[in-house]
C-alpha cells in the first residue's frame, strides 16, 4: 500500500505502525474502499495506544484524528502528532475549542478518527457512548463509517508499557452511515449522546466471531 501524503511527520508514525505490527502481530484490514470520498468521521471502538496509528496504517491517504490533549506534553511525542496535524482534546471538560478545530478539518474536507467511548476499553469490552461522536456528525452532516478493531489491546493493552508478540490485529470497515440516519430529532433530549449511541450500535454490528466481548 503506498502512503499518499508528503507529511513525513505522518509518513514516519505510518509505517513505525506497520513495522510494529508485522514485528509483534498481523495485520488484517477488509473494507477500507468501503470509505466515501471527501469528509467523514471514521468511529472505531478503542482498546488500545496503537488503535489511531495502526487504523491511519490501514489507509492509503493522512487522516486527521483526535488525541487527549495530555499526549502532546511530551515534547518529542507532542512534536510528531503535532505535525500529524492531530487535534488535541481536553476530555475533562467541555472543549468547545477541539469541537470546533474539529468540524473546521471536516469542512476542509478531510477524514476524521473519532473515538465514541472517549476512552480505551480495560477488557475490550465497548464503553458507554460520549456525546462527543454524535455532535460532531450531526454539526457537520458528514457520513460515519464504523470501524472495528481487535487484537490491538492483545499487542499493547491499556496499562502495559511494552508490546506483546503473537496476536492478530483484525481492522474491519463498514458501510458509511449517512448523518440523518445517526439524527434521533432536535426534540429528543438527549440528541447527541443517543446519536453516539447509534455510532457505537453501527460498531457493536460489525462481525468479528472471535471477539465475544463486543
Amino acid at each position: 500500500m503506498i502512503l499518499g501524503t508528503r507529511n513525513l511527520a505522518y509518513h514516519l508514525v505510518y509505517h513505525g505502525a506497520r513495522i510494529l505490527a508485522e514485528t509483534f502481530a498481523s495485520l488484517e484490514c477488509e473494507g477500507w474502499d468501503r470509505l466515501p470520498k471527501g469528509p467523514c468521521l471514521i468511529a472505531s471502538n478503542h482498546q488500545s495506544f496503537l488503535d489511531p496509528p495502526l487504523v491511519g496504517a490501514s489507509l492509503p491517504f493522512e487522516i486527521a484524528f483526535v488525541a487527549r490533549k495530555s499526549l502532546f506534553h511530551n515534547p518529542v511525542f507532542g512534536g510528531v502528532i503535532r505535525a500529524c496535524r492531530a487535534i488535541p482534546l481536553d476530555r475533562d471538560e467541555a472543549d468547545l475549542a477541539a469541537v470546533r478545530r474539529a468540524l473546521a478539518t471536516l469542512a476542509e474536507g478531510r477524514k476524521l478518527l473519532i473515538f465514541p467511548e472517549g476512552t480505551r476499553s480495560a477488557d475490550g469490552r465497548l464503553l458507554p457512548a460520549k456525546a462527543g461522536a454524535g455532535l460532531l456528525a450531526l454539526r457537520s452532516g458528514v457520513p460515519v463509517v464504523p470501524v472495528r478493531i481487535r487484537g490491538a489491546r492483545d499487542v499493547l493493552p491499556r496499562g502495559a508499557a511494552v508490546p506483546m508478540g503473537g496476536a492478530r490485529i483484525r481492522i474491519r470497515f463498514g458501510q458509511a452511515i449517512p448523518a440523518r440516519d445517526l439524527d434521533p430529532g432536535k426534540e429528543h433530549p438527549e440528541r447527541y449522546l443517543e446519536a453516539s449511541r447509534r455510532v457505537l450500535a453501527a460498531i457493536a454490528r460489525l462481525p468479528d466471531s472471535d471477539d465475544p466481548g463486543l
